[in-house]
């Protein structure tokens, strides 16, 4: 099988703070030699080491260091790693958004990405106008978009509101567009970077279906980034695992989600502050937003029966009257086990701006293993409609140590087939 993609020794340099040198004869003698006589950036200084969890030691960064692998035409790789990894950063330098600051990328055929919600929509213009705007950016004739016109519109699920500026969208209904006009371009290679997390769950079994037809069906690539270890493995046949802009290790799907959640398993622990190093959701609204999460018991190790103790420090960030607080828990696999879903809370009285702190206990009988936990504040309710206001994914990690077997919940041996349980619980705002 030929090779589609070929990464040669990439590394790319960002400058930290300003942009410029600090003099004009500085910046001209950087533009000359840059510029004119084609020669390496006479101000460049090695960088240091992308972690973003620690203070800078120079004002410059490597966002990618040495990146040096091959995709085979076809292959479906699934790129992970945490915030700041260097994911999109990879995915922007294959389409050409910008430049590597050395090595060469070599890439066979015509490539379709979707780098971001609404990348290339102009939000004065409607959807259909953007359509043809987008599908000519990524490289479609006009004569080629009319005649995937309809088949964009349809599985968009847009057609309603086709006709209607694109500002007046909500965000899964941009990227459920972006998603069509790029998945109908019919490239030779898909770039694809964590749309998954705006869409519904019905868009998303759509959107994995039509890139494995694209894969499987067509022979086509596609390089996909997400943070939802469960569609990697369900729709990649090889994974690239970054960690602070290196290749940290490169396998098959399965092997590569089990290496990066086994070391962010030993990595995580009964407390956690959120930054942005934590998997942080980007496409929400931050209404109310989420500053510390913390499981009540400093052993971390769990009976079956033994009530699980949350608390969640959050902060006001907007006019917002009511909230709700989903508690998401996944296995090693980062399959989802079960999940609880509190009342609406009612937050009109607490001061934008104010930190508040809310607590709850979630009763299980989980079987013996490590799980992982998410946390999800939004509006979840009929009367006040869908909205996410902050989501961190796999922020805390305990143990369940023993398992009942003469339990009468069925809970510690519920198989996968079953779905999904809901647990039971109790919350409140304390402070």
């Amino acid at each position: 099988m030929s090779t589609a993609i070929e990464f040669n020794n990439i590394s790319k340099l960002y400058r930290l703070g300003l942009v410029s040198s600090g003099t004009l004869s500085n910046d001209l003698k950087r533009w000359w030699q840059m510029s004119v006589l084609g020669k390496e950036d006479p101000f460049l200084k090695v960088g240091s080491v992308n972690d973003r969890s620690k203070a800078a030691d120079s004002e410059y960064v490597w966002a990618l260091k040495d990146i040096d692998f091959k995709v085979e035409q076809g292959d479906v790789v699934g790129i992970i790693g945490k915030n700041g990894a260097g994911k999109s950063t990879l995915l922007k330098l294959l389409s050409k958004v910008t430049g590597p600051t050395t090595g060469t990328i070599k890439a066979k055929g015509r490539i379709g990405s979707l780098l971001e919600v609404g990348t290339g929509f102009h939000p004065e213009l409607t959807g259909r106008e953007n359509i043809y705007m987008n599908g000519a950016i990524l490289g479609m004739s006009k004569q080629e978009i009319n005649s995937k016109m309809d088949a964009i519109i349809d599985f968009s699920g847009c057609e309603r509101y086709i006709d209607t500026p694109v500002k007046r969208y909500s965000s899964g209904m941009t990227v459920r567009l972006g998603f069509a006009v790029a998945a109908h371009l019919d490239p030779e290679i898909l770039v694809v970077d964590e749309v998954l997390a705006v869409g519904d769950a019905e868009f998303q079994k759509k959107a994995i279906g039509k890139m494995k037809d694209v894969s499987e069906g067509e022979g086509r690539t596609v390089l996909f980034v997400s943070h939802n270890m469960s569609s990697i493995r369900k729709l990649c046949r090889s994974g690239v695992v970054l960690k602070n802009g290196y290749i940290d290790f490169m396998g098959t799907a399965d092997e590569s989600v089990d290496y990066y959640i086994g070391n962010s398993i030993s990595q995580l622990c009964s407390y956690a502050e959120i930054t942005d190093e934590h998997r942080r959701y980007e496409y929400t609204s931050r209404d109310v937003e989420i500053v510390s999460v913390k499981i009540l018991d400093e052993v971390n190790d769990f009976a079956s029966n033994q009530p699980l103790e949350f608390e969640i420090k959050l902060r006001k960030n907007r006019a917002v009257d009511a909230m709700s607080m989903e508690i998401m828990i996944n296995n090693q696999k980062d399959e989802r086990i079960g999940s609880y879903l509190s009342s609406m809370i009612n937050i009109s009285n607490i001061p934008v701006g104010q930190e508040f702190v809310w607590r709850s206990r979630v009763e299980h009988n989980l079987a013996r293993g490590k799980y992982q936990v998410c946390f999800n504040v939004g509006l979840k309710n009929i009367q006040f409609g869908s909205k996410d206001f902050d989501i961190v994914h796999n922020v805390l990690a305990f143990s369940v140590v023993k398992a009942d077997m003469f339990s009468e919940s069925p809970f510690a041996y519920w198989p996968d087939y079953n779905g999904s349980l809901y647990f039971k619980g109790s919350s409140e705002i304390i402070s």
